[in-house]
């Protein structure tokens, strides 16, 4: 639970989850675990990037997507089709490109960032004698981009980690070679690594998650919808399992006994929505000899030793039920089995880096098949993907000294002030909260801290070295320091300094253990802010994005932490039945969205993103409102300024979905699909009604019982 805006789709691994991430809420979803070396991060104070080499050819940029008034279909009427109406034109005329399964403002923006990231990551490649982060992305960009000499390395790079595999024949061997492939940073069957304690966010402790499963979610394995993707996944297996040098009729007997192996993880784990929506999972401390008492064929004490990692007096052993099954099937299952599961996810999680082989079974299975991609991106962007996947701040830091003004920083930093002072006030005129909580809720407000841009002290990554021998290599050796990096942080205090984003992803996210708001660099383009535009549009845009994240402080996962960051009950009981009641009447308008024919919204997962869009989008018009005074209405292209604060928030929710990754989204994704993100919110504000002179019992007017206030 970090909150995101919208979520950064992961097509591999999608069940081993940081916690940081998972425990961020974010705009737009989370990734595999990254771990960390031992080195502390150092103090570069690099918070203004010093005047760099680099150059950025803006003509080579694709556009932005900022609202214009002849986007407007004006065939239909706001007050009944109000996605339609700002969006329907622009979604008819762009289609989804072939390499990307979903189409919108995100995506845009993405591809603007990489196209900056490009140039600047050919720049380093080519200074043959770069040091510290250039030298990392070129080494990571030029062997990436050496598709020869990756095909000539074919499955080589992958030989002996597949010779300790066929070594693994009895449980204790198996335990021991999990240990040790975890300290490699290569561990798929359970997620591992530093965060802030529950109940002592100044302080991090270790945590040890669910993992293990190559499907979205757990239902992949045991809901009958899924049975299709379950049966396609067989196949893939067994496809990987052949291209790693399996005769055919071993790899289809292999292939079963790995869903075997999955299918039974699954049902000892938690579904994705049930994560999402009891953040409380994430938490159960234990000392290391409790857990062994839990996981007997699995020793922590000794996992703890293998990492290199003091023995501490206590870790959060999270969904213990999970750990108990994978202790059981170390005893129970034939190392046969074992092999099989493994051999399969060695090969796997290394296929985008091998040879173009490897690549097409892995694009066919996670993209195509289970997402609906019809092409395989160029291999540029599949680079870039890595580079910020494995070096992101890395590549951040040549990022902003080419693609984020002052100006832009000086300007969100006014919003966010505003914003501030327009949530504070919705908090003191709440009428369904009792003073003693509301107390705390304004202490909750005070504590808040903004992060604009990027960080104001750069990681240090000066213990990753890179080559340009391998790509794979590169890639292996980036994951292991992220592990290491990680790790060293155990028993420490919280640096307060650290992002769980790089400046260059379109995104922003709100942490719940820190009490911060994060606003990546590349998030400050339209149509989310645009120093062009007139304060409505942006007010409608970054200003929304800005109360989103600040209400996620008080959603339903987010108000389970006070003003510190600890996790601690601070709601009088009668105000706790309050606010439950209310989103209750929230869960029922989502559940109501149907977003394909039988296939509906769900309310109770999708609940956390839906509060932080009712009450960041209210808190934004107060905010416009409240800056604009009595100035007098420029009416922009003709629309008052309260139309525009309204169009320009649908503008950021315009987006076309793939049928498949729709269908994934709607198992897998805390967020609603974006066209009910573009309705939700406004539809329960009487200022919209008004804004568009709409009238009692039309679609985008819900009064009475319907309508929801929260924040």
């Amino acid at each position: 639970m970090p909150s995101r805006l919208e979520p950064a789709v992961t097509f591999k691994k999608p069940q081993v989850l940081l916690l940081s991430l998972a425990i961020a809420t974010v705009v737009a979803a989370c990734g595999k675990t990254e771990a960390p070396a031992p080195t502390a991060p150092a103090d570069t104070s690099a918070a203004a990037p010093a005047e760099a080499t680099l150059k950025l050819d803006e003509s080579k940029l694709p556009p932005v997507n900022r609202f214009l008034a002849t986007d407007l279909d004006t065939t239909k009427d706001a007050c009944t089709d109000f996605g339609g109406y700002v969006n329907g034109k622009w979604l008819a005329a762009n289609t989804i490109p072939n390499d990307r399964t979903s189409w919108g403002a995100f995506e845009m923006l993405d591809e603007r960032s990489n196209a900056v990231q490009r140039q600047l990551a050919e720049q380093a490649a080519a200074d043959t004698k770069a040091t510290g982060v250039e030298k990392i992305v070129g080494d990571l960009w030029a062997t990436g981009m050496d598709v020869a000499k990756v095909n000539a390395q074919g499955l080589e790079p992958l030989k002996a980690d597949l010779t300790k595999i066929d070594a693994v024949d009895s449980p204790e061997k198996i335990a021991a070679y999990l240990r040790d492939a975890a300290a490699t940073g290569d561990n798929n069957l359970f997620g591992f690594g530093a965060e802030a304690d529950f109940k002592d966010s100044a302080n991090n402790i270790a945590y040890a998650s669910q993992g293990g499963l190559g499907l979205p979610d757990t239902t992949y394995y045991t809901d009958a919808k899924h049975k299709d993707k379950l049966a396609a996944y067989e196949v893939h297996v067994a496809k990987v399992l052949e291209l790693g040098g399996a005769k055919p009729e071993d790899a289809a007997k292999q292939a079963k006994d790995v869903i075997a192996f999955e299918t039974r993880l699954a049902k000892a784990s938690k579904s994705r929505e049930e994560l999402s929506r009891d953040v409380s999972l994430y938490y159960n401390p234990v000392s290391p000899a409790q857990a062994d008492e839990l996981t007997p064929n699995f020793s922590w004490t000794k996992f703890f030793e293998s990492q290199k990692v003091a023995v501490p007096a206590k870790f959060s052993l999270a969904v213990p039920a999970f750990h108990q099954e994978v202790s059981k099937m170390i005893g129970e299952l034939p190392a046969a089995q074992w092999q099989a599961y493994l051999r399969f996810h060695a090969i796997d999680g290394a296929s985008p880096y091998l040879s173009e082989a490897f690549v097409n079974e892995s694009f066919n299975f996670y993209n195509k098949t289970l997402r609906g991609q019809k092409e395989l991106k160029e291999r540029g962007k599949r680079v870039l993907d890595t580079i910020e996947g494995q070096t992101g701040e890395a590549m951040g830091q040549l990022y902003v000294k080419v693609a984020f003004t002052p100006e832009s920083k000086e300007r969100m930093q006014g919003l966010v002030k505003n914003l501030s002072e327009a949530l504070k006030a919705r908090i003191e005129n709440l009428s369904w909260m009792s003073a003693d909580t509301k107390k705390k809720a304004l202490e909750k407000w005070a504590s808040f801290t903004p992060k604009i841009g990027y960080p104001d002290k750069w990681r240090d990554w000066s213990g990753l070295s890179t080559s340009r021998d391998s790509y794979y290599a590169n890639v292996k050796a980036a994951n292991e320091f992220n592990y290491k990096w990680n790790l060293s942080k155990i028993g420490k205090p919280v640096d307060k300094t650290e992002w769980g984003m790089p400046p260059q992803m379109v995104n922003a996210y709100y942490n719940p253990l820190q009490n911060e708001i994060v606003f990546p660099a590349a998030i400050l383009q339209p149509p989310f802010f645009d120093p062009k535009a007139d304060d409505s549009a942006n007010y409608g845009g970054i200003g929304a994005v800005i109360g989103h994240e600040m209400t996620h402080g008080y959603d339903d996962q987010g108000s389970r932490f006070g003003p510190t960051g600890n996790m601690e009950v601070w709601w009088a009981p009668s105000d706790a039945k309050a606010f439950s009641g209310l989103t209750d009447k929230l869960i029922k308008q989502f559940d109501g969205y149907e977003a394909a024919p039988g296939a509906h919204v769900s309310g109770k997962h999708t609940l956390g993103e839906n509060i932080a869009d009712l009450g960041g989008l209210a808190t934004a018009y107060d905010a416009m409102k409240k800056a604009a005074g009595d100035t007098p209405d420029p009416k922009t292209d003709g629309f008052t300024r309260e139309q525009r604060f309204f169009l320009n928030w649908g503008t950021v929710w315009r987006r076309n979905f793939t049928p498949e990754e729709l269908k994934v989204r709607l198992q897998t994704d805390e967020h609603a699909p974006a066209n009910f993100r573009a309705i939700g919110a406004p539809s329960n504000l009487p200022a919209f009604a008004a804004a568009f002179s709409c009238k009692p019992g039309q679609p985008m007017v819900r009064e009475g019982d319907k309508q929801v206030v929260i924040w």
